[in-house]
């Protein structure tokens, strides 16, 4: 429950987090700082159950679950482990420095954005990708952390548009392709559990899904990660305010990708493509980035390029595979997210103090701000590599890692000189940055930031000098991470100093090498600038743009010809299927059982004459009259078939239809031409695709109806629903019971659809004015009789509808028959009638009482819309079906109401119909 504790804090913090900003303002970063530290501290508490106490080979995890999707075997499963503790806490350590840093770089109104909440979520969702221990619980946070990176830059207005878009383009492809690989993954293995997996490797190994999943699995990580070719996304978000690139750099975005290479490297591990792949993409992303980063002059985009090659050495790292690698990836990672969120702070303190990043504008600095000057020197050499940085230990635990890679002779001594030539360009722009900014001549007008808004950065890079010569605190860590991530390996312990070594000799060549180039940084500018690159974010840019085009293409026809040419398409493609279909069936199909259905044969001439007729007619009217008819023929069938439910619901659907679209025509809302359907040119191709798409349907239907027995959910529906459900209508049961939730989010549908209309026509006319320019006796009369006796009917309908035919879809259609006979008689236009049927009213009332009735359940832990008896109502009959249906009864008579009160108003000083200014006027 501790790590559920965590994730609750974290998600507290986010809740309270826009309350807080309008009392505290930007100091709410100090109050969620310290709230970070606390979630960090839950997990912390279970350190002494991860870390194994010292016994080598053991492995310990502390475990969570909770059921969520029984039916897929899918559980909200977490599970803290050594690996899981390393990226949890470097969110949350890290995320705990950057909204300290956010109290003093955000002002008072910035608070009050979006920005500390998003913040927040970010890190609740890094959190919750590393503690998943489901496959399908981990693929919904990897996809919170991309959309979190998105609103976070998006916060920058217009500028971070393209960047924006780049950012979430390419890593919503990767998340797609994590999307296939767990369900590859749980094909291949037949769990989504991760840690059942991952115990198990030779399962997935000897699927012939093994290497997609290792294909796509790469994939996705090479787009969080912002790995060649797909590494342009990651420095176009620097357009983000300072905290937010810290954050996205050093914590929480870009390390998603690792983790999840890390934590698979236990069934690929030992799998020559998957090395090769991960060395070769790793060290290739490590040279460009480290290459464009010396050549840029902004210190934001130095650290936007650093971070691609940092990212690339420990995707190398990975790919070698060795628990010396990993263990060293481990440990670097935490350097890493150490001085990198430091230099970032530090870079907005001095773009805040100066208006400046590019280091061409900047110098001397060292005297105006010499405890800035520190700080970066301090996180700067660290992530240069240089003793005794922590940076240091971990550059030398990598070298090691790519000494020892396996494979053949060359591997290790290529892998190494790569490590070492991207390690020596980091020197180089490290240097740069101290320099760039710190060296040269005074600004005296310039001045030290304030100690509190200079304080987390100065805590990091304290933490990072000191954390360099106590490197061994972090050994059972590393430990424990690494035996989570290769089961039974024995990393190698770690220490500040073990003597002279091939690593060591690598660092001096290293210091001499960007020693070096920095020393000749003129010349190495000028053969950087000539250096010409592909442009891989100017390819996306085309590529998107192209894209767009041809969709813009495609869709060219639909903004520019009638409806009539919508439909040919999807006709013509229903009746190739009829032709296909007959074709490929053949005699294939067994015989049918069904019975013929007394009278059957007149209902199809009576539907064939009408449907002639309707093609044939250029009244729009009598189109209207003749389309109900051919639904009434459809419910007779219903009847005559004994779906009573299914028939009465087309017959109210049909009348009430007809009734609308009436109205729609009598009150000018709608301006027809004076002949319906084609003519000339278009008639016969028209009828001809008319015929062939309608002999297509009827073939299918022949084809595929009336030939098996009762399926078998069709027999376990009627064998077990009055024992599951207590109702005998099995029709009502699957509706509100077996498939309630579907149902559920229909009904909240229509309440949406009817409050709009509502909405929109309130107060469009005065009451009373609606139908009352000719007022009819007759209609009136008989709605004073019969609308009372709809609403009674509907009511019985309701209340048996879960034992006979009936419910709360029908009864509210019996009920809005009434509404609508006390509409045309025009006795309904105001008092009390008129606000019992206000549609936002009902709408808002049934969404209540259905959407409440369902969530009930959850309350004693039940499942949405499970049954429930009703206490003290249930021996009258009253159960939590009754009052579902009693929700859906007011949504669906909203509904009615709104589009009788909608379409059917007249204005009063223009009763002919005309839509008059300020009416639509749609073509048919």
């Amino acid at each position: 429950m501790t790590m559920v504790a965590a994730l609750l804090l974290l998600a507290a913090l986010a809740a309270s987090a826009p309350m807080l900003a309008r009392r505290l303002g930007r100091s709410t970063g100090y109050v969620l700082s310290a709230g970070f530290l606390v979630a960090a501290g839950l997990l912390v508490s279970l350190a002494p159950q991860v870390l194994r106490g010292g016994r080598p080979g053991a492995q310990a995890a502390v475990e969570a679950s909770a059921p969520w999707l029984p039916s897929l075997g899918v559980e909200a499963a977490l599970r803290l482990d050594g690996l899981s503790l390393v990226f949890a806490l470097v969110a949350l350590v890290v995320g705990a420095l950057v909204m300290a840093y956010c109290a003093r770089y955000l002002s008072d109104a910035s608070a009050r954005g979006p920005v500390l909440p998003l913040l927040t979520v970010f890190a609740a969702a890094m959190v919750g990708l590393v503690l998943a221990d489901d496959l399908v619980l981990l693929y919904l946070f990897w996809e919170l952390t991309t959309l979190c990176s998105f609103a976070l830059l998006s916060t920058a207005g217009a500028r971070a548009e393209a960047p924006a878009r780049r950012a979430l383009v390419i890593t919503i492809a990767g998340g797609l392709a994590l999307l296939v690989a767990v369900v590859l993954l749980a094909l291949a293995g037949g769990t989504t559990r991760i840690s059942v997996l991952l115990a198990e490797p030779d399962v997935v190994l000897s699927s012939p899904l093994a290497w997609p999943v290792a294909a796509c699995v790469l994939l996705a990580a090479m787009s969080k990660s912002a790995q060649l070719p797909l590494q342009f996304w990651l420095p176009g978000a620097m357009v983000a305010m300072t905290p937010v690139s810290a954050y996205l750099h050093a914590a929480t975005m870009v390390k998603a990708g690792i983790y999840l290479l890390v934590r698979i490297s236990a069934l690929f591990a030992e799998q020559t493509p998957w090395q090769v792949a991960l060395v070769a993409v790793g060290m290739a992303t490590a040279l460009v980035g480290a290459v464009m980063a010396l050549r840029e002059h902004d210190l934001k985009g130095i650290l936007a390029h650093s971070t691609v090659s940092q990212l690339g050495l420990l995707v190398a790292a990975i790919g070698v595979g060795t628990p010396t690698a990993l263990g060293a990836a481990l440990l670097h990672t935490m350097a890493h997210a150490l001085f990198k969120a430091t230099l970032f702070m530090l870079v907005g303190i001095i773009d805040t103090e100066t208006g400046s990043r590019d280091i061409r504008d900047l110098s001397g600095l060292r005297r105006a701000m010499p405890w800035t000057a520190a700080a970066t020197a301090l996180a700067a050499l660290s992530m240069a590599g240089v003793p005794p940085a922590l940076g240091f230990v971990s550059k030398e635990y990598l070298y090691q890692g790519f000494v020892s890679a396996p494979g053949p002779a060359w591997v290790a001594p290529a892998a190494a000189a790569c490590a070492v030539t991207a390690s020596a360009l980091t020197f180089a722009y490290s240097m740069r940055i101290v320099w760039g900014a710190f060296g040269g001549p005074d600004h005296p007008e310039l001045y030290e930031p304030a100690k509190s808004f200079l304080a987390p950065a100065a805590v990091a890079a304290a933490a990072g000098l000191l954390l360099g010569p106590a490197v061994s605190l972090f050994d059972p860590l590393v430990d424990a991470a690494t035996s989570a991530a290769l089961p039974g390996s024995v990393p190698p312990r770690i220490y500040f100093w073990h003597g002279l070594s091939t690593e060591v000799v690598l660092s001096g060549v290293t210091v001499a090498l960007g020693s070096l180039l920095f020393w000749q940084r003129d010349r190495v500018d000028g053969v950087l600038v000539r250096l010409r690159l592909p442009d891989a974010g100017g390819a996306f840019d085309v590529g998107h743009r192209g894209l767009l085009a041809l969709g813009g293409r495609v869709g060219a026809d639909t903004r520019a010809r009638p409806l009539a040419t919508h439909l040919a398409r999807p006709l013509a493609v229903v009746a190739v299927l009829g032709v296909v279909g007959a074709v490929v069936l053949g005699g294939a199909l067994p015989e049918r059982t069904a019975t013929a259905v007394p009278g059957e044969p007149v209902l199809l001439v009576v539907l064939a004459v009408t449907l002639v007729c309707a093609a044939v007619t250029s009244s729009a009217l009598v189109l209207v009259a003749l389309v109900g008819l051919v639904g009434l023929v459809v419910a007779v069938r219903m009847v005559l078939v004994g779906a009573a439910d299914v028939a009465l619901t087309l017959l109210l659907v049909e009348v009430l239809t007809a009734v609308v679209l009436v109205l729609v025509l009598r009150g000018g809302r709608l301006r027809l031409p004076a002949v319906v359907g084609p003519t000339g040119r278009g008639a016969v191709p028209a009828a001809l695709l008319a015929a062939g798409a309608g002999t297509a349907a009827g073939l299918g239907t022949w084809a595929l109806t009336g030939r098996r027995e009762l399926s078998p959910t069709g027999a376990y529906l009627l064998d077990n629903a009055e024992e599951l459900t207590g109702g005998t209508n099995v029709v009502n049961t699957v509706l509100v019971d077996f498939r309630g939730v579907d149902t559920l989010l229909e009904s909240v549908l229509v309440g949406v659809v009817a409050l709009g209309l509502g909405v929109l026509t309130r107060g469009s006319t005065t009451p009373g004015h609606e139908a009352r320019e000719r007022p009819d006796v007759v209609l009136q009369v008989a709605s004073r009789v019969l609308a009372p006796l709809a609403v009674l009917a509907s009511a019985v309908l309701l209340w048996r509808g879960h034992d006979q035919p009936g419910g709360g879809f029908i009864g509210a259609l019996v009920a809005g028959a009434g509404v609508v006979l006390v509409h045309l008689a025009g006795t309904g236009g105001s008092g009390r009638l008129e606000r019992l049927t206000d549609p936002v009213l009902l709408a808002g009332s049934g969404a209540l009482v259905a959407v409440g009735t369902g969530l009930l359940p959850l309350v004693w832990g039940g499942a949405l819309m499970e049954p429930f008896a009703v206490p003290g109502l249930y021996a009258l009959g009253v159960s939590s079906a009754l009052l579902f249906d009693l929700g859906v009864y007011a949504l669906v008579v909203s509904l009615v109401a709104a589009c009788v009160r909608g379409f059917g108003r007249v204005s009063a000083a223009d009763p002919s119909g005309d839509p008059g200014p300020g009416r639509a006027e749609v073509s048919a």
